[in-house]
């Protein structure tokens, strides 16, 4: 069972465009040739069945294409986002082991990280598909990196038959076409952008460099997809568009919300700016599948959903175990976080959750995130929805810092929204906590650091206030 020719054949075959990026359209027919053909040229590189090819590139058909060959040709596709650090290169690039990595011309600091293996992919005939079995490795995605260095997460052509479930609960098919902000490094974009759209035979609509606001509302406006699956920061930088610009996405039928906590807020605004409704979808890396969803009609901004038919989970004390048919097996080089997070077919997530009266799980955030303060736990997000409450600020963040006494104290950062006063409004919309939970320190910052995925960087916040906080000399 190859993934490639899995996707490609697809449960819903249908006619039309499979992949769309601006006036280029690429029907099932085509995109099997050509993926064939690349299968062709990564054996002539002399590309092993087994062996990983880095791929840095932009989210371009050309990508879609170098990936899929990759697996057809029983290769490990490993799609690297181009917004790393040197450092994160650095170690995918050792951690990794490969030899081969194709880099696109406009990633300037990546490719002085890959020089010595970056190739160009020869055309090539036509190569039949490798024949893998369910466990055979066919990609890799690398972690996001939000507490240290990513790690590689290995996945089986097993993945391939369970994508696309949020599809299915949004009755997407044949016809449809969809909008995915997240790139194909990521397993939100990887699934809901690529693999999904083939196997449920739905024209995706591919944003080839990094998306801004202005990008997806012309695309939207240009392809008139029925869903967008995107993450709370950019439908946040949409609705801040002028709202003459936001009357495209008023035939959009579904928005889809992952990679970080919605809010109430946020739901409200959306609604209130587009008349659509913004659903939660819950996932990582180890399972490379999404696990639950908010089902439409719902959404409230603090429910996360109901797990996929697929998706096995239960609580302990309080932290999400998930066992699924795409869970990864263990992460490569880590036998330390391996060993603490994958038990007897299941995952750890670190997330804690509670089901409320209805049965939907509710996010509550991570049990490493979790601090001790004056003897009680505080949960950070309970400072940050606080703070979000209070119509000068537009994002927060809240994390904990040691202080002279080397007792921790929470930090909070906040981005403003229009002119006013951001982190005196934060401070007294905190007033209202017990006096524990308040911050100790409250800083405006231009943005909140994130990784390539939108999720926010905590400890580079937490490192930028122990710098300020250090004793000069």
């Amino acid at each position: 069972m190859n993934l490639a020719l899995g996707v490609l054949r697809g449960r819903y075959p249908g006619r039309g465009a499979a992949l769309v990026s601006g006036e280029t359209h690429l029907d099932r027919e085509a995109l099997a040739i050509s993926v064939a053909r690349a299968a062709g040229g990564f054996r002539a590189l002399g590309v092993l069945p087994g062996e990983p090819v880095l791929l840095i590139m932009r989210n371009s058909l050309e990508l879609a294409v170098a990936w899929l060959g990759a697996v057809h040709a029983g290769a490990v596709a490993v799609a690297v986002s181009g917004r790393l650090a040197e450092a994160d290169y650095r170690h995918i690039l050792s951690d990794s082991g490969a030899r081969y990595a194709l880099v696109d011309e406009s990633f300037v600091e990546a490719r002085k990280v890959f020089v010595a293996i970056a190739v160009a992919l020869p055309a090539g005939e036509a190569l039949a598909p490798f024949e893998a079995d369910a466990d055979t490795p066919a990609f890799c995605l690398y972690s996001s990196g939000t507490t240290g260095r990513p790690k590689s997460v290995l996945h089986a052509h097993r993945a391939g038959s369970v994508v696309g479930e949020a599809f299915r609960m949004l009755g997407l098919s044949v016809g449809d076409a969809v909008l995915t902000t997240s790139r194909f490094s990521f397993a939100y974009g990887l699934e809901h952008g690529l693999l999904a759209p083939l196997a449920y035979g739905v024209t995706s609509v591919l944003i080839p460099d990094w998306p801004d606001a202005a990008s997806v509302l012309t695309a939207v406006k240009k392809h008139r997809p029925r869903a967008l699956f995107s993450v709370p920061t950019m439908y946040r930088r949409l609705i801040a568009e002028p709202a003459e610009r936001l009357g495209a996405l008023r035939e959009v039928r579904y928005f889809v919300s992952a990679g970080e906590r919605l809010s109430p807020e946020l739901v409200k605004r959306w609604r209130d700016a587009t008349g659509g409704e913004l659903l939660n979808l819950y996932g990582m890396s180890e399972t490379f599948c999404a696990c639950m969803m908010t089902p439409p009609g719902t959404s409230d901004g603090l429910r996360t959903g109901t797990p996929f038919p697929s998706a096995e989970v239960r609580l302990e004390a309080g932290v999400l175990w998930v066992r699924h048919p795409a869970l990864a097996r263990a992460y490569a080089n880590v036998p330390n976080e391996t060993a603490a997070q994958f038990r007897d077919g299941w995952f750890c997530s670190r997330d804690i959750f509670v089901r409320d009266a209805q049965g939907y799980y509710i996010h509550q955030g991570r049990s490493d995130e979790l601090v001790k303060i004056a003897g009680q736990w505080v949960w950070p997000t309970e400072l940050e929805e606080a703070a979000l409450s209070a119509a000068a600020v537009g994002e927060a963040a809240c994390v904990a810092v040691a202080d002279g006494d080397g007792l921790h104290r929470l930090a909070l950062f906040v981005t403003a929204r229009g002119a006013d006063d951001a982190a005196l409004a934060a401070a007294r919309a905190c007033e209202e906590l017990p006096r524990h939970k308040r911050p100790k320190w409250v800083r405006v910052v231009a943005e909140l650091p994130r990784t390539p995925t939108g999720k926010v960087q905590r400890y580079r916040l937490r490192e930028m206030l122990e710098r300020e906080l250090r004793p000069s000399g």
